[in-house]
């Protein structure tokens, strides 16, 4: 077998610890790689390299298609960007991957059935990171969600659930809230479940979702849900099942794919040779998996299984039943005495009908839908007569005219004129909703006409958002209490 040529970052804090002691036992299991190491993270940002990554460190990326990636350093302060989220989105990494799974006894914890995996939509929703204050009281941070996107991570999590035998996908979202951003999710999800009839499909709202799996995880099995649920979720999964240390993740794209510990840097215990690099070599696993290496991850698995229950642990998992505090190069190497032993205890792995990366994710064209401008909805910064809505209010309907009228205003979401309650607290920042007169289209020239109105009465816009229909259907969020 020719070796697979991989990108190598060793990272900050314990980075480097944990990434010796896992390429020594990737490479005494007789894994078939040869690395190419980069150089990431603080000492790159300090370089006053924004991103924490140079383009030379693209190039490597990009050619060998395969990074494995040890925990890095952002500085805190000075416009610095996460170098993950950059990554992800960069390379289009679009679905995180983070198996959750119990190692009791060896591992404590309240919940021994655990066996999850958290498949996590990796580029969009707030993480686009797109925030603006708008008025001295208010910031916005815009949560994109697309549809391509939506339907790339669902179709991702029944192929992941197909390939390795799963049973059932759950999908997470807040659509009784966001019932257009996380409720096109859902509908998506909903839709592709269809192509998929031997594997069972189950909506949850997030809060409830949450509540499942820190107190009943064994009810689940893959999770499919938007960025920053799966962010939240794969975190508890994973402390669920006692320590967020021993974690994984692999980062997929259809031509990269990034893997990396859940944990971070960890600066504090840096140098000390104390750190666990378990979820380092678990990632390392799944690299394996996904370059087909398959033997080897199982065998490297199975060693890992088998310490934990030899009770050789590391200081972040010792407790009274263990039998031997290690530090991380010396379970690096009480692993390696293991490779070939297969754990007694702990159900082991086996890889051997799991053949590589996932096919392709291949979104399906849609049809065209009729998209029609039937209002707009203008954003005041406005908070004068004590912010009295009705004075608000009766003034803009003045401004009502060439074919567009002043429907309601609402503040922080909740509608204020033509109706409102005294009890309810404004900000300064209002959306004034102008429809349609007739009920017909409109067009930006009515737009443009509205807003030079609203100007010159004064008033100071700081963004607007047009009102679509799609085939018919309302394309944005009523008032509460509209």
């Amino acid at each position: 077998m020719s070796k697979q040529k991989i990108t190598v970052a060793y990272g900050d804090g314990i980075g480097p610890e944990i990434m010796q002691a896992t390429l020594d036992i990737l490479i005494e299991a007789g894994a078939q790689i040869e690395t190419e190491v980069i150089e990431i993270g603080e000492k790159v940002y300090k370089k006053g390299v924004s991103s924490g990554i140079e383009s030379s460190s693209w190039d490597s990326l990009r050619k060998n298609k395969v990074f494995l990636k040890a925990p890095i350093t952002t500085p805190q302060g000075g416009g610095f960007k996460s170098l993950n989220v950059t990554t992800r989105k960069t390379l289009g990494l679009f679905a995180n991957v983070r198996p959750c799974r119990s190692y009791f006894p060896f591992v404590p914890t309240h919940h021994p059935l655990t066996d999850l995996v958290v498949i996590r939509e990796n580029e969009e929703d707030l993480y686009a990171g797109i925030e603006h204050q708008q008025t001295q009281e208010v910031v916005q941070c815009l949560k994109l969600v697309t549809s391509t996107g939506s339907e790339k991570i669902i179709r991702y999590a029944f192929e992941y659930a197909k390939a390795y035998g799963r049973r059932k996908v759950t999908c997470m979202t807040k659509d009784n809230i966001m019932k257009h951003a996380d409720g096109m999710f859902h509908k998506i999800f909903d839709r592709v479940a269809r192509e998929y009839p031997d594997i069972t499909a189950e909506h949850m709202i997030i809060d409830i979702g949450s509540a499942i799996i820190a107190n009943r995880p064994h009810l689940l099995d893959v999770i499919v849900t938007l960025n920053l649920y799966g962010d939240i979720i794969s975190d508890i999964a994973a402390e669920v099942t006692g320590s967020v240390g021993l974690g994984g993740s692999a980062n997929i794209g259809n031509t990269v794919a990034m893997f990396e510990a859940i944990h971070g840097s960890a600066p504090d215990i840096a140098g000390k040779d104390i750190a666990n690099p378990s979820g380092l070599l678990n990632a390392a696993v799944m690299m394996l998996v996904h370059i087909g290496q398959n033997q080897v991850a199982e065998n490297i698995n199975n060693a890992w299984l088998r310490t934990l229950e030899d009770g050789i642990h590391t200081a972040d998992i010792y407790n009274q039943d263990s039998k031997r505090k290690v530090g991380t190069q010396e379970f690096a190497k009480e692993v390696i005495l293991r490779l070939g032993k297969m754990p007694v205890s702990l159900k082991p792995v086996s890889f051997k009908s799991e053949g590589g990366a996932l096919p392709t994710i291949v979104v399906k064209p849609q049809p065209k839908t009729k998209k029609e401008l039937v209002g707009v909805d203008v954003f005041i910064d406005w908070s004068e007569n004590d912010k009295n809505p009705t004075a608000l209010g009766d003034k803009l309907k003045t401004l009502s005219g060439d074919g567009l009228s002043l429907k309601m205003i609402t503040n922080r979401g909740v509608m204020v004129y033509p109706e409102g309650m005294p009890e309810t607290y404004c900000s300064d920042h209002w959306r004034c909703r102008f429809v349609s007169e007739s009920g017909a289209p409109v067009s930006h020239t009515n737009v443009i006409s509205l807003l030079e109105r609203v100007m010159n009465a004064g008033f100071d816009f700081i963004k607007t958002e047009h009102l679509y229909t799609f085939d018919g259907e309302r394309g944005y969020s009523l008032g509460q209490g509209e």
